[in-house]
């Protein structure tokens, strides 16, 4: 039974779809006035894993994550550039979809941009304004009136009346109470426009949202998705502006994933302090689905921290897993039916893939142990292993291929360590005759099935900059 943390009702609940079979899900996917960094990242992968998850246990998915193509950052970036906005936003867009393929996100059945999507757009603020909750301020943009949803406050949990003790109109608004928030602007020089019954402009963000979303999913549909930032305002806009719009319930299951944080601070273009996938990509010194592993190595909804050590710890995992499939024949049948349950309840506990990860890695531990007495079980383990990692996004290359580009990455980056004079840690020495009775010591122990024992050889040369790769023939080792 999969239960989902619901952040409107602030408790993990169990999943049920408006529609018996089928589930309508909404992600706020990128503003495109810049490449993707690892924020962006994050969601994209976490919510490539809900939906792969979802239709895996059976549900019938219809996946919808929209691109903001019109605002004032990409307005401001694009005269910063001496750029159209179109052109601006079509190369990052581009840009986005490359980073999104090479991290294994799969597409969305739909991807609306808020520039193909202006009469929706337009229609619902028509119908705000019809109803009352929207006006036409002197200035000429559209506003809408927080003061008629009674409701405003309910995701995020804030009081509108404390949040009205710390706002401010500024100078060049026209709105009649601090909380108001623009659905149309009105136009201005140098910015792209469209006609509409409150003469030329362009949309509000927070509008472009629940246009988008209801349009492809109609007014009340199952899940919507995002980043633990957009919970307030933009979030919380949406459910007012939505609701008020169209008299019925938004969404059911609210769902956030976390910050990536550098240095205990949120990685963010504001603060300058981000990288983009493209950066970690090009230094050749990670592969996207080690990049991929480290955002699955911690839960959704936690604070992941960026670090080289953290990327690190995802290739020493995937090669594990790599090493543990090399070699193995294809199985048609999957063994191992505890492990998959166990794989599956971790899932279906919000997703929890820290704890899916966990049981993956005793499956490689049980087809270690089967290589040596019966490969036939090992190739089902390993079956069962590869169709776990479909799940996650994960394991589906060939180990060999995997194998061998990670050894040439780890010469590139010595080489590269060693250009620039670094030396990350002094590495005990040891001759190849000592190495090769190391090994023999680990195999009569995992003869005897001392586990513990043959774990604490692999890792003793691991720490001396030796990695062993086992396979059917046996165990061959490298530096």
């Amino acid at each position: 039974m999969l239960k989902i943390y619901n952040t409107l009702t602030r408790s993990k609940d169990t999943f049920k779809p408006i529609v018996p079979g089928k589930v309508r899900m909404y992600v706020c996917g990128m503003t495109v006035y810049d490449l993707c960094h690892l924020g962006h990242a994050r969601v994209l992968v976490v919510f490539d894993v809900v939906a792969r998850y979802l239709e895996i246990s059976g549900f019938d998915v219809t996946y919808v994550r929209n691109i903001t193509d019109v605002d004032d950052k990409i307005i401001q970036r694009a005269h910063e550039k001496n750029k159209s906005i179109g052109s601006l936003t079509s190369g990052f867009i581009k840009a986005m979809h490359k980073d999104a393929k090479d991290l294994g996100v799969l597409p969305p059945d739909f991807e609306p941009r808020a520039t193909e999507s202006m009469d929706k757009i337009i229609a619902m603020i028509e119908t705000l304004v019809e109803k009352g909750y929207a006006y036409v301020a002197d200035n000429g943009d559209v506003y809408y009136d927080v003061s008629k949803f009674q409701a405003y406050g309910k995701l995020s949990g804030k009081n509108p009346q404390d949040l009205r003790a710390g706002a401010r109109v500024e100078v060049n608004e026209a709105k009649q109470d601090p909380l108001d928030f623009v659905l149309w602007k009105a136009v201005k020089p140098d910015e792209p426009w469209w006609e509409s019954p409150w003469g030329a402009g362009r949309p509000g963000w927070h509008i472009e949202c629940s246009a988008m979303s209801t349009a492809q999913l109609g007014a009340h549909f199952d899940i919507h998705g995002g980043g633990m930032d957009l919970q307030f305002p933009h979030h919380e806009n949406e459910i007012a502006q939505s609701e008020a719009c169209t008299d019925e319930t938004f969404v059911n299951v609210w769902m956030h994933n976390g910050f990536v944080r550098i240095n205990e601070e949120k990685m963010s273009k504001s603060l300058g302090n981000f990288f983009t996938v493209r950066e970690v990509l090009e230094s050749k010194r990670f592969f996207p689905e080690e990049v991929r592993y480290f955002i699955l190595s911690s839960h959704y909804r936690s604070p992941l921290n960026y670090s080289d050590e953290q990327l690190e710890n995802a290739v020493d995992a995937l090669t594990r897993f790599y090493t543990a499939l090399k070699g193995l024949p294809p199985a048609q049948v999957q063994d191992h039916d505890e492990a998959l349950a166990r794989f599956n309840a971790a899932m279906d506990d919000d997703f929890n893939t820290t704890e899916a990860l966990a049981v993956m890695f005793e499956l490689v531990r049980e087809i270690n142990k089967a290589r040596d007495k019966d490969l036939n079980r090992a190739a089902g383990l390993a079956a069962m292993l590869r169709s776990q990692g479909k799940v996650l996004g994960l394991l589906q290359d060939d180990p060999e291929v995997y194998l061998k580009r990670r050894r040439v990455g780890a010469e590139f980056t010595g080489q590269i360590e060693a250009l620039k004079g670094v030396q990350s840690k002094k590495i005990e020495p040891i001759s190849e005759e000592d190495i090769e009775k190391l090994i023999k010591q680990r195999a009569a122990a995992r003869l005897a099935k001392n586990w513990a024992e043959a774990d604490r050889i692999r890792d003793r040369l691991k720490s001396m900059g030796i990695i062993l790769e086992d396979d059917a023939i046996g165990t061959t080792w490298r530096r």
